[in-house]
């Protein structure tokens, strides 16, 4: 655990993000009064007659999904933007403007088990996974309507999620999400001013240092970065620049799986716990611009800094608009990597064998 009363009144700068972490680990020790996260530990049965995503089961649409066995993807059927959104819109007041939200959302099923995570699938099955995450990126982002691919998974009832049957969601619209378009300026005006790749300069930094390397094999390597907003924000990356998943071989979406798998699996062992995250993945626009400097790569964002303990955005991100972190990522690091790389659930293992 990290030492109580260290102060470390540091700013961390944030290559892809271009803003500062002002890193304040003594704060992780301050006294708590406020409300705590519930996460529940009740493991539901394989199938659940009620579930909209399980086989056979009918959806609010009305539709019945079929007796899929594997990986499964349909049109979200509450999505947040679609093709027939209105062109001819009510013009917006004074300096403000507006547009079309327009594209395609769909779901996408990791299995058609109710009570298992994307953390207790073998590797073959997540690398299924990614075979069908870069089939989707690639389908819908050659359409000309579609500037971006948002393939991201929101994970456990802390962050909103309303149906806990394993599962991730597809975003492709009309414009490109704010993070990714800083990401894309960034990694752009590096390669311009350098003819380097920001990431892979991120990449040797890490592995230079060597506290924050969670996982490395052959072409795929694991690491809570320098500049981590959220206690055990961790990024899974290709070795090789790709521009998406899309252009990864077979061999590295083999390493990638296995890497992901390791970083999951290491999460739901530090409290022996089905660990919540968002996790997104960072691939390069489908606007028909040049990324050859954008460097592919899984994003997780954990919100919990302790057992049933949030990390709250408040005066300083929501309203100064600097992320302000209770912890270092060494420390942090640490703890993952003094947990065992095998599920719990499979084995006796202690939170911290």
């Amino acid at each position: 655990m990290e030492s109580s009363g260290v102060a470390a009144w540091e700013q961390r700068w944030h290559p892809l993000r271009e803003e500062w972490v002002v890193v304040a680990a003594h704060r992780q020790d301050r006294p708590w009064h406020g409300e705590r996260a519930v996460v529940s530990g009740a493991r539901p049965p394989e199938y659940v007659e009620t579930c909209f995503f399980c086989p056979r089961n009918l959806r609010v649409s009305g539709e019945r999904n079929p007796d899929y066995r594997s990986v499964y993807v349909f049109d979200n059927d509450h999505p947040c933007v679609g093709m027939e959104a209105p062109r001819q819109l009510e013009p917006a007041p004074g300096i403000y403007r507006n547009t079309a939200a327009t594209g395609v959302a769909r779901v996408v099923c990791y299995t058609p088990k109710h009570n298992t995570t994307l953390a207790e699938l073998p590797a073959n099955e997540i690398g299924a996974l990614l075979d069908v995450w870069s089939e989707q990126y690639v389908e819908l982002g050659s359409r000309a309507d579609i500037r971006h691919v948002l393939i991201f998974e929101n994970k456990g009832e802390v962050v909103g999620v309303s149906n806990p049957h394993p599962h991730g969601q597809i975003y492709a619209t009309n414009f490109v999400f704010k993070t990714i378009e800083t990401e894309a300026a960034a990694s752009r005006r590096f390669f311009d001013e350098r003819r380097r790749v920001l990431f892979q300069e991120i990449l040797r930094s890490e592995q230079a240092d060597g506290r924050r390397i969670l996982f490395e094999n052959t072409s795929a390597v694991v690491f809570l970065p320098y500049f981590a907003r959220y206690a055990y924000e961790c990024y899974v990356a290709p070795k090789e620049t790709h521009a998406s998943l899309a252009t990864l071989s077979a061999s590295e979406r083999r390493d990638l799986a296995v890497a992901l798998k390791s970083l999951l699996v290491r999460y739901d062992n530090l409290w022996q716990m089905s660990f919540p995250y968002v996790l997104t993945l960072h691939q390069a626009p489908t606007d028909g611009s040049d990324y050859s400097g954008f460097h592919f790569h899984i994003e997780c964002h954990p919100p919990l800094r302790k057992p049933q303990l949030l990390k709250y955005l408040a005066g300083p991100e929501v309203g100064g608009g600097n992320f302000l972190s209770d912890t270092r990522p060494e420390a942090k690091a640490a703890e993952l990597l003094a947990v065992p790389d095998v599920h719990y659930r499979l084995g006796s293992v202690g939170p911290h064998a």
